[in-house]
């Protein structure tokens, strides 16, 4: 079956689409990427997008509005995917779009736990003629979950290993981690997310550059930079690192407005740009090997390492200073794409929905049980695909 797998993360950096071909059933799935593409959102775009995240800004007709404004450049980003694949759309079985999240809301506080995430799957649907599933995360919410981490079920299909106890460790705009030991069931997985990533560090490196860069390529910024100790000393104080689990994070916690506040700090403290940068960058590295002391329960023999952090050097080596035990790789060096990872999740979790099988770990979510995730929109090709499906 060729999914194609659809997300925009917490950088806001453009639409990922990975077309994967998925065939077989859990607890083996033979999964191949065919093509990945990025769709780089405009300034206006990314503009549109950032005012859903603050609530002044977001009165509910423009969250309506932009719904589906999202859904539309979602659907020109599937187009253009396939056809850089050398693809037809009616080639294509369907679509699974994660969309943007535009607000995540766990806090222990909260009375009522929610998550919300846009980009109409109708009209990704209508546009394509393709079958689309989206709203992956709302099934886990419902049944007590986090909603997140949703990827650890898709790392335990593809990352376990016999004899290695890997993490597997994301780092997008928030970093989230899956902790297999060696020859893990899924109910011995645990997966949270372990704090910032790269929004912070994307912030940063705009405010260094004076705007010419909207992140640190290759970490060349961060590297000509001196990590301040006492500055560090008071972001890994910050109480979400010390939170139990379960625990999601989002820009609520490590988004602009906390970079902002760290940058302003800083600056009137008389560190230059690329100190503060490089200390958020420690940040990140620093609270990723923080919480596997505090939360896994076993030793690390690897740490394979996705996301638009994987071709971040400076953040790879502090990461590495800090595991000087433990093998630190890109997904590359096992055969996939660091850019692609979440897109390809999407994508299997989509197949699996459709299958009728749970895309969730409770033992990572704490969901009461395990729950089919996904909300599924026909498109022109609905009765052909579910004609395909074998008698479940």
């Amino acid at each position: 079956m060729l999914v194609l797998g659809m997300i925009s993360g917490t950088s806001v950096d453009g639409i990922d689409a990975a077309l994967v071909d998925i065939q077989g059933a859990p607890p083996t799935l033979n999964v191949s990427l065919r093509s990945f593409t990025c769709v780089p959102f405009t300034p206006e775009q990314r503009r549109q997008i950032f005012e859903l995240f603050d609530p002044t800004t977001a009165p509910v007709d423009k969250v309506c509005q932009t719904n589906f404004a999202i859904g539309e450049w979602f659907a020109e980003a599937a187009l253009q995917a396939i056809q850089t694949a050398g693809m037809q759309p009616d080639q294509v079985d369907m679509i699974a779009s994660h969309g943007q999240t535009a607000y995540h809301c766990m806090e222990p506080q909260r009375p009522i736990k929610s998550t919300l995430q846009i980009g109409e799957a109708a009209v990704i649907a209508e546009r394509t003629g393709i079958t689309t599933m989206a709203d992956f995360r709302v099934a886990d919410v419902a049944a007590g979950g986090q909603g997140a981490p949703l990827v650890s079920y898709v790392d335990w299909l593809l990352y376990r290993h016999p004899s290695r106890a890997r993490a597997v460790q994301n780092i997008g705009g928030i970093g989230n981690v899956t902790y297999l030991p060696a020859t893990a069931l899924p109910e011995q997985v645990i997966s949270f997310d372990t704090g910032p990533g790269n929004m912070m560090i994307d912030y940063a490196a705009q405010r260094a550059s004076d705007g010419a860069l909207t992140f640190d390529r290759n970490g060349l910024l961060a590297s000509q930079g001196q990590v301040n100790t006492a500055l560090l000393e008071q972001l890994m104080a910050h109480p979400y690192l010390s939170q139990p689990l379960p625990k999601t994070a989002g820009r609520e916690q490590f988004g602009v407005f906390f970079a902002r506040q760290i940058w302003e700090q800083g600056a009137q403290g008389g560190l230059a740009g690329v100190d503060i940068l490089a200390t958020l960058t420690a940040f990140t590295a620093a609270s990723i090997t923080d919480s596997y002391q505090r939360f896994l329960t076993g030793p690390v023999d690897e740490v394979i390492v996705g996301g638009g952090g994987a071709s971040n050097p400076t953040l790879l080596r502090m990461l590495a200073e800090r595991l000087p035990n433990t093998r630190v790789l890109r997904q590359e060096d096992l055969g996939y794409l660091s850019d692609a990872k979440e897109a390809i999740a999407f994508a299997i979790l989509a197949y699996e929905g459709l299958h009728g099988r749970p895309g969730n770990l409770p033992s990572c979510t704490f969901a009461r049980h395990p729950a089919v995730l996904g909300k599924i929109t026909p498109g022109t090709n609905y009765r052909q695909l579910l004609r395909s499906l074998p008698e479940l």
